[in-house]
């Protein structure tokens, strides 16, 4: 084949196909994280591209997951994190927890920044005055106007104790 000539068929990018920013800068993160001898930060980062790819092969069949689906993975993992190193603390276990905590802050440097009291009690009017809810039973259609709208910028607890707040009182 002449210089410069390509071959038919498809290009390299779509043979490789679509791949999230957020999952390329992990990618890009771990290398500079190896690199500086990071050891948590290298651990973390490996942690969280093994859940993305888990999410990625679980099914029915392979694809590739979007900045929101990983952000959706990155949230659950920090999550996981609390949890332990509130295990931990609560076992007595001090340096486990640190070490716990300290994942929760480099995945913490992933995921959008959370949504504070005031900026949440907003939201969550706004979506009882679109749902036209009133009572406690007006809850599910609020939660599903919110959810997308809130995408990982606070927990799911969280949002659902405003709201039956809002709808309580």
């Amino acid at each position: 084949m002449a210089a410069g000539m390509r071959r038919p068929g498809r290009s390299r990018a779509s043979r490789i196909g679509f791949v999230a920013e957020l999952k390329q800068r992990l990618r890009t993160d771990l290398t500079a994280a190896m690199r500086a001898r990071d050891q948590v930060r290298m651990r973390t980062i490996r942690m969280a591209l093994t859940s993305i790819t888990n999410e990625e092969v679980a099914g029915a069949s392979a694809r590739d997951l979007t900045d929101d689906e990983v952000v959706r993975v990155l949230t659950r993992e920090a999550r996981k994190r609390k949890e332990a190193a509130e295990a931990f603390s609560a076992a007595g276990r001090s340096d486990q927890a640190a070490a716990e905590r300290a994942e929760g802050d480099v995945l913490a440097g992933y995921l959008p920044a959370q949504l504070g009291d005031d900026e949440l009690a907003a939201l969550v009017d706004e979506a009882i005055a679109e749902a036209g809810a009133s009572s406690m039973t007006g809850m599910g259609p609020v939660m599903k106007l919110l959810t997308p709208r809130i995408a990982g910028r606070a927990d799911g607890a969280r949002v659902a104790a405003e709201v039956r707040r809002r709808l309580s009182g």
